[in-house]
C-alpha cells in the first residue's frame, strides 16, 4: 500500500504502512471530537508562526480565513475526515490545504509536531468537561437540598453496618451525600490549576529551533500558562489520568446512594417511592416498578473505575517521551465523561422527584434499640463509668429481645431489674426527638446543625429562580 499524500509522515519511507498498521494506528473513529480544539490550536499557532517572522501578514489573513471556513464546514458536517486518513491532524490539514492551498497552508505544520498538538487538545477538552460536569454536580447538590429542606425535622434510621444504629433526621443524611460532591467539585477546581497549562511549543520532545513563543498560543488558548519542560509537556498524562480518577469518585459517590435508594424503594423498607418518570416497568410483571437509574448509575460506576484503572495501567510503564501507547489515552476519559453528563440529570432528576414515606421513616427511627447509646450516656451524665454503662445498656437490650419489647416499653421495675442505676427519669433520652436534638455539636443531626448545613450548602447551589 502506498502511503496517502496527505499523511504527516512518510518521506523516508519506501513504501505505505501494511493496511493492518494502518487499521491499527487509525485514530479518526474517536479523535474526530477533537476538531474543533485543533483548529482553535491551529489558529493559535499561526499567530506564533507570523510573531517569529515564518509567516507574512497576507499569509496569516489567508489561514485564518481558511481555518474559520473549515470550521464552519466541520460544524455542519460538510468536512469529515477521509476512512484512510490516520487522524484528526492529518484530515484538517488536508481541509486547510483544500482551501488556502499548498503553498500557505503547508507553512502550518512548521515548529509543531503531533506530539505536542494532542497533548494540549485533551487538556482543552477537559477543562471544558470539567465545566459541563461542574454544572450537572451543582444541579444534583441542589437536588439533595431541596429535598432536605422540604423534610426538615422528619426523622428515621441512621444506620451502621446497614443496621440500625441511632436516628437522625432525613435532612441530615440526605446532606451526607451532598458534601462528597461538594469535595468533588473542588476536586474538579484544583485538578483545573494543574490542568491549565499549555504544552504547544514542545514540538516532539525538545522544543523548537524557530523562535516560537508558546506563550502567546497559551494566551490565544486561554491557558494560564505554559508547562516548564518539554518533555514532560508531551509524555506525561498525569493531568488525564487525575481527571479520570476524579471521574470515577463522582460515579462511586453516586453508586453509594443508588444502592440506598434501591433498598428503600423495596416493599420491605417502602421509604420513597419513585416518580413515574424516573422509573421503569416488567416486560411480563405488571406490577413492578424499577430503579433503573440507580441501577445503572451502580453500574455505570464499575465502567468508570474500568476506564481509570486502564489507563493507569497504559501509563505505568512508559519511559520518556511521547510513545504511541499514549493514544489510549482518550478513550476512557471520552467514556467516562459521555456517562457522567448522560447519568447526572437523570439521577438527579430522580432525586427531585423522590416521595418519602414520613410515616414509615419515623416509626422505625427508634426501632432495633438505636437509643441505647443514649441510656448509657445518660448513665455516664449520672456518674457510671462508661464501661460499666455499656453493659448496663447491652443487658438492657438483652432483656427487651427475651420479652419481644422496646427500650421504651420496659416498666419502671424492669428498669430496675437492670440495674439500680436506671432510676425513670431515663425515660427522658428514650425519644428520638430528644436524641436528635441532643446531638447539637458541630457535625451533629440536630436541627440546628443541619439548618447550619443547609445555609452553607446552598451558597453553592442556591436555588434556581422560576
Amino acid at each position: 500500500m502506498a502511503q496517502s499524500n496527505d499523511s504527516l509522515w512518510g518521506g523516508r519511507f519506501a513504501s505505505g504502512p501494511d493496511d493492518a498498521l494502518a487499521a491499527l494506528s487509525r485514530s479518526t473513529h474517536f479523535d474526530w471530537r477533537l476538531a474543533s480544539y485543533d483548529l482553535k490550536g491551529t489558529s493559535a499557532h499561526i499567530k506564533a508562526l507570523h510573531a517569529a517572522g515564518l509567516l507574512d501578514g497576507a499569509e496569516l489573513e489567508i489561514l485564518e480565513s481558511a481555518i474559520a471556513e473549515l470550521s464552519k464546514r466541520v460544524s455542519s458536517g460538510a468536512f469529515k475526515p477521509r476512512p484512510d486518513e490516520e487522524d484528526v491532524h492529518a484530515a484538517l490539514e488536508r481541509g486547510l490545504i483544500e482551501i488556502a492551498g499548498p503553498d500557505v497552508a503547508g507553512k502550518i505544520r512548521a515548529g509543531r509536531s503531533r506530539n505536542d498538538q494532542i497533548a494540549t487538545l485533551i487538556r482543552s477538552f477537559l477543562l471544558d468537561a470539567s465545566d459541563r460536569i461542574s454544572e450537572q454536580l451543582i444541579d444534583y447538590i441542589g437536588a439533595l437540598l431541596d429535598q432536605a429542606e422540604e423534610h426538615v425535622g422528619v426523622a428515621m434510621p441512621g444506620r451502621t453496618h446497614f443496621q440500625h444504629a441511632q436516628p437522625v433526621l432525613l435532612s441530615h443524611h440526605l446532606l451526607a451525600h451532598a458534601w462528597p460532591m461538594v469535595r468533588n467539585l473542588q476536586r474538579l477546581e484544583d485538578w483545573r490549576k494543574r490542568a491549565n497549562r499549555s504544552p504547544y511549543g514542545s514540538g516532539a520532545l525538545a522544543g523548537n529551533t524557530l523562535g516560537l513563543d508558546p506563550l502567546i498560543v497559551a494566551s490565544d488558548l486561554g491557558f494560564a500558562d505554559v508547562l516548564e519542560n518539554s518533555m514532560d509537556a508531551t509524555a506525561s498524562r498525569d493531568v488525564v489520568a487525575e481527571f479520570s480518577f476524579i471521574s470515577a469518585m463522582i460515579a462511586i459517590d453516586l453508586s453509594r446512594f443508588a444502592e440506598e435508594i434501591i433498598a428503600w424503594s423495596t416493599y420491605e423498607f417502602s421509604y420513597v417511592k419513585l416518580d413515574d418518570a424516573f422509573s421503569t416497568g416488567s416486560s411480563i410483571m405488571p406490577q413492578k416498578k424499577n430503579p433503573d437509574i440507580a441501577e445503572l448509575a451502580r453500574g455505570k460506576s464499575g465502567r468508570l473505575i474500568g476506564n481509570h484503572a486502564g489507563l493507569l495501567s497504559t501509563l505505568k510503564g512508559l519511559p520518556l517521551s511521547y510513545n504511541r501507547d499514549l493514544q489510549e489515552d482518550k478513550e476512557p476519559v471520552f467514556d467516562s465523561v459521555d456517562n457522567l453528563l448522560l447519568l447526572l440529570p437523570a439521577f438527579t432528576g430522580m432525586i427531585a422527584t423522590l416521595k418519602f414515606n414520613r410515616e414509615r421513616l419515623e416509626e422505625l427511627a427508634p426501632m432495633g434499640f438505636s437509643l441505647a447509646t443514649d441510656v448509657a450516656e445518660w448513665l455516664v451524665k449520672k456518674g457510671v463509668p462508661f464501661r460499666q454503662a455499656h453493659e448496663i445498656t447491652g443487658e438492657l437490650v438483652k432483656l427487651c429481645e427475651q420479652q419481644g419489647l422496646q427500650l421504651h416499653e420496659l416498666s419502671d421495675a424492669q428498669l430496675a431489674e437492670v440495674s439500680v442505676s436506671l432510676k425513670p427519669e431515663v425515660r427522658q433520652v428514650m425519644s428520638v426527638t430528644q436524641a436528635i436534638a441532643s446531638r447539637e455539636g458541630l457535625a451533629g443531626t440536630a436541627l440546628p446543625r443541619v439548618l447550619d448545613q443547609l445555609l452553607s450548602l446552598r451558597k453553592i447551589s442556591p436555588r434556581k429562580k422560576n
